[in-house]
């Protein structure tokens, strides 16, 4: 069955399918909301090369926040980071904000092993120091220089730096991870420079609507929001302690994959066992119209895939024998989506029900199978442990060898 991924309605009822056994069954919308936004912000589609680029692992971060309800919860357009500004004198909201990122420090230049200096007169220590503050002092005008609003470092910023930035009016934020950089770089627009010399004005993120900085308990978080086309973004997880906040988190998890697997292959197939039960009757058939020893290698492959199904019914506690009998009756008579409720047992109309499996996993399900099958079907016989020849070698010198009995010819 084909999926139209620009259908929101079609998408969100496929997602909850996968969400229907778990914590999150309660917030269904709001998980299944999430997680298509958060999949459709970090879709990348690029026509002209033919791939699609969906990295929701380095561009989808979940910020678990303690304190606060589920349903609080909420994806960003735009980044959070637990992080607060350099000095307390510094802006903690802008709106419109011009953003400069860095990848180097923001203060003088240590050296790599221990530096000796021999002064033979005091001014000469004067030198140096001044040296140093106009290394920092040219380092803040080459930032300045573009009129940024915010600055942010993935390395540390001095106090004198930070005493430049602030007469120029301009919030500084150091020490940011690389992985947290790039997403604001996506988020925001604007390129990360390695040196303050080589800023241009091409370099500055300009799309982000507002900068601000909240407190949730005793910790300061930054806020990049109201993006005007974000290509990264934060999913802010509220709940009452941390347990439940990581359950929370690999239920989203779940439901961004099933998203992103949708979106790269818009294929679906039914769920419910009704795949399994089909392949199996059509294996059956086509093992009927082959003469000889060629057609076990079909029923025994149909047989395998029986199995998905009756332990569906086993879970359920009905009759597997009598329920299977009816589901292989049903997909010989009536269609290939009938599969089974895994509440009560009944054999019922997957398309009708409403359970899908995306057509990505289920074939890479079966190829694995098959090819382990295989894998462990080379293997002849038995599978041993071999000792080296010199621990046999060594065990005879100590007297503890004993050499394994020989098989007589006739028993073998």
């Amino acid at each position: 069955k084909p999926v139209d991924v620009t259908d929101r309605a079609e998408m969100i009822k496929i997602i909850k399918s996968s969400l229907g056994t778990k914590f999150m069954k309660g917030w269904n919308d709001l998980a299944c909301g999430i997680a298509l936004d958060a999949v459709n912000c970090v879709h990348i589609d690029n026509t002209s090369g033919g791939f699609k680029e969906i990295d929701i692992k380095r561009y989808a971060k979940v910020e678990k926040v303690p304190g606060g309800s589920i349903e609080m919860s909420e994806i960003l357009d735009g980044v959070m980071i637990n992080k607060d500004v350099t000095h307390t004198g510094m802006k903690r909201r802008i709106e419109n904000p011009r953003i400069v990122m860095l990848d180097c420090n923001l203060e003088y230049k240590k050296g790599e092993s221990q530096t000796n200096m021999e002064f033979m007169q005091e001014t000469d220590f004067r030198k140096i120091l001044q040296l140093e503050e106009n290394y920092i002092k040219e380092i803040c005008d080459d930032i300045i220089a573009l009129k940024p609003d915010l600055v942010l470092t993935e390395k540390g910023v001095s106090d004198l730096a930070q005493h430049f930035l602030l007469k120029a009016g301009i919030s500084a934020i150091r020490r940011l991870r690389k992985s947290d950089m790039n997403r604001v770089a996506r988020a925001v627009g604007g390129q990360i420079v390695h040196r303050t010399e080589e800023l241009k004005d091409s370099d500055v993120g300009t799309e982000c609507g507002l900068f601000e900085i909240k407190k949730f308990g005793d910790e300061y978080f930054t806020f990049l929001t109201k993006c005007k086309k974000p290509k990264a973004c934060t999913i802010l997880l509220r709940g009452a302690s941390k347990d439940v906040l990581m359950e929370v988190e690999r239920n989203l998890q779940d439901a961004m994959n099933v998203a992103r697997n949708v979106m790269i292959d818009p294929f679906l197939v039914p769920g419910g066992g009704a795949v399994e039960a089909a392949l199996a009757h059509r294996l059956n058939e086509k093992s009927k119209a082959i003469q000889g020893v060629g057609q076990w290698p079909y029923r025994a492959l149909a047989d395998a895939l029986k199995i998905i199904p009756k332990t569906l019914m086993q879970n359920c506690g009905v009759n597997t024998i009598r329920t299977m009998t009816n589901l292989t009756a049903k997909h010989a008579t009536s269609g290939s989506t009938w599969g089974v409720d895994g509440e009560t047992g009944n054999i019922v109309d997957m398309e009708e029900f409403g359970v899908w499996d995306t057509l990505q996993v289920k074939s890479q399900v079966f190829k694995t199978a098959i090819e382990t099958a295989i894998l462990l079907l080379r293997i002849d016989d038995i599978v041993s442990g071999v000792k080296k020849q010199s621990d046999i070698d060594a065990e005879k010198m100590a007297g503890k060898f004993q050499a394994a009995p020989q098989e007589a010819p006739e028993d073998r």
